[in-house]
C-alpha cells in the first residue's frame, strides 16, 4: 500500500479533514496526517479519533533527536488546505513548522506533490505569493491554483476529490 502524508493548514476546509482521509483511504492510500500547529489547536478534540482513522499518530511538531519515526516512508504528500502562511513558508525555505520542514524535504527527494492553496483574495494579491506558486511549481510541485482554477477560500467549494486526482496523477507520472 502507498503512503500518503496529508498535511493541512488552519483554513476552514481543514475541518472536512476525516472525509477526506477515508476517500483517500478509498483509493487505496495509507494515510499519515500533519497539521500546522494552528491547525492542530483548530481540532484538538478530533486528534485522537483521527489518529484510530488512520492508524497513525497525528503529527504537527518535529521528533525529538533520537525518536524513532513514527509513520512509514511517503510516497506522496498533499499540503491542502495550504495557507497563505504554509505556501510562502515552504518556498522560501522557512521550516520550522513540521509539515512545511517535511514538504520541503520532499522537494529534494522527489516525493511526487500536489498543493492546493487556500487563502483571502487580499492574501492573494500580496507579490509573495505568486512568487512562491512559481517556485513551488519549478520545484516540481503540483500547484492546484491560477488561471482557469475557481477561487477556493470557499470551504464548501475546496476541490478536495480534484486534489486527490492529482496526485494519483502526479504518482502515475513519477
Amino acid at each position: 500500500m502507498s503512503t500518503l502524508y496529508l498535511f493541512a493548514g488552519a483554513a476552514e476546509p481543514v475541518f472536512d479533514i476525516a472525509r477526506v482521509i477515508e476517500g483517500a483511504q478509498a483509493d487505496g492510500w495509507d494515510v499519515c496526517l500533519g497539521l500546522t500547529p494552528t491547525a492542530a489547536r483548530w481540532l484538538a478534540g478530533s486528534l485522537d479519533g483521527l489518529a484510530v482513522l488512520t492508524g497513525h499518530p497525528v503529527r504537527w511538531d518535529y521528533e525529538l533527536p533520537g525518536e524513532p519515526g513514527a509513520w512509514p516512508e511517503a510516497s506522496a504528500v498533499l499540503v491542502a488546505p495550504a495557507t497563505f502562511n504554509t505556501v510562502n513558508q515552504w518556498a522560501l525555505g522557512i521550516v520550522d513548522e513540521f509539515v512545511v520542514g517535511v514538504a520541503a524535504e520532499g522537494i529534494g527527494k522527489g516525493i511526487p506533490m500536489v498543493a492546493v492553496p487556500c487563502l483571502s483574495a487580499a492574501y492573494a494579491q500580496h507579490p509573495q505569493f505568486e512568487r512562491s506558486v512559481e517556485t513551488l511549481r519549478g520545484a516540481g510541485v503540483s500547484v492546484l491554483y491560477g488561471e482557469g482554477e475557481p477561487e477556493w477560500g470557499d470551504a464548501a467549494r475546496f476541490p478536495w476529490r480534484a486534489a486527490l486526482d492529482a496526485v494519483r496523477e502526479r504518482v502515475a507520472v513519477g
